[in-house]
């Protein structure tokens, strides 16, 4: 029957995720530092903004660009929070998580064959949506000796006659890199010189950890070349709700509301009330999630590091990318071996894209009793194959 699938649709690359949680489904006892979701669930007042709905029978489309109260909530968060003036009416769309918004951007600015410059390692969705949407993805590697930072170097080398935008994910998945402002301000050279789109994937933009997140559309002359996203999954634990949205100058947001109408009709009703309450009340919700983040990442990366698999400092997100070199396995086998031998379930860097290889990806979502309980089985399983010494320390809780 294959046959009849399209040769763009076989073209598309599996998820390099997907396999190891359909292998972690068949066993026992398996504890998982690789789903990037929130362990806490929604917060209550937010939860029942959601059930209010359905109760008042709030439950038809909205308008087709969203509430226009949530509309004006998204405006409000994003100028009180960088001092931008998006049109709530003109300029915003509530879309369907940022996955959405993703392919409907692309889909706006790109004709077939225009290439995208996707820097990674990425979320394993950024080229797909590319080449979903007619375009061609040029992979920009980046590399820990820079903290996965993009350089204006690395993306000047890739620029051809057919390059239309960039795709930056900053605070990033998998690595949990941020971007400076000297090395957005490369890359906003380099957008400028070439008459290029930029698309700034910022669903993280709230789980950052000492340091400040800079908006890509602040920079100056980037607000009319920016087409922004960003959403309610990670930072306030709505990911099933699937509200994500979109910010970008007016007539380039016409054009993706135009394919959202056809394509979505409007975002999910009930999810749309409930992320409205999460950006007018939830602000102490997102501080005291990001504080336990906090707690268990100073945890997770002083284990890792602690066990010889060494790990940069992620300041974003909630991942940590070790690399797994001093085994010498590749990051697929240990990933393989750690899971099958030990429960323990990481992803492999290589499914982020080919500069993510050598390292593996481990989420730090799920409680610190359950990291802890990883680290020791992950120390267990460095000593017992020879790779650290069998006197190593285990891994002490930080506080």
């Amino acid at each position: 029957m294959s046959r009849f699938l399209s040769q763009a649709t076989q073209n598309l690359r599996p998820s390099g995720i997907r396999r190891y949680f359909d292998i972690a489904a068949t066993m026992d006892d398996v504890l998982t530092l690789g789903i990037g979701e929130p362990d806490f669930t929604t917060p209550e007042h937010i939860m029942q903004a959601g059930v209010d709905a359905l109760h008042a029978g709030r439950t038809g489309y909205t308008n087709n660009s969203g509430l226009i109260e949530l509309r004006g909530a998204v405006s409000a968060h994003i100028k009180r929070l960088y001092g931008l003036d998006y049109d709530a009416e003109k300029e915003v769309l509530v879309t369907v998580g940022v996955s959405e918004g993703l392919y409907v951007a692309f889909k706006a600015i790109l004709d077939p064959g225009d290439e995208v410059l996707v820097v990674e390692p990425c979320f394993v969705a950024n080229a797909a949506a590319v080449e979903m949407a007619g375009g061609v993805a040029v992979n920009v590697p980046t590399y820990v000796e820079n903290q996965f930072q993009v350089t204006g170097a690395d993306l000047e080398a890739k620029v051809t006659e057919r390059t239309k935008a960039i795709l930056i994910s900053y605070p990033n998945n998998p690595t949990g890199a941020i971007l400076t402002r000297e090395h957005m301000e490369q890359v906003a050279d380099v957008a400028r010189r070439h008459d290029l789109m930029v698309i700034s994937d910022e669903i993280y933009e709230r789980l950052v950890y000492g340091v400040e997140h800079i908006n890509f559309a602040t920079l100056p002359g980037m607000y009319e070349r920016t087409i922004l996203l960003s959403g309610m999954s990670k930072s306030y634990a709505m990911t099933g709700w699937r509200i994500g949205y979109a910010s970008a100058p007016a007539e380039i947001m016409a054009g993706m509301r135009k394919l959202h109408q056809y394509l979505i009709m409007s975002a999910p009703t009930m999810g749309q009330y409930a992320a409205l309450q999460a950006l007018i009340h939830g602000e102490d919700d997102v501080a005291y999630m990001r504080e336990q983040y906090d707690r268990r990442r100073r945890l997770i990366v002083d284990g890792f590091n602690s066990m010889g698999l060494t790990c940069f400092e992620p300041r974003g997100a909630f991942y940590t990318f070790p690399s797994v070199q001093s085994t010498g396995l590749d990051d697929e086998t240990f990933c393989e071996m750690l899971l099958r031998e030990s429960r323990v379930a990481v992803i492999p860097g290589g499914a982020f894209g080919e500069s993510g290889r050598g390292f593996v990806r481990a989420s730090y979502t799920a409680s610190y009793e359950t990291i802890e309980a990883a680290l020791e089985r992950m120390m267990g399983f460095m000593q017992r194959n020879g790779f650290i010494s069998s006197a190593a320390p285990m891994v002490a809780p930080v506080e």
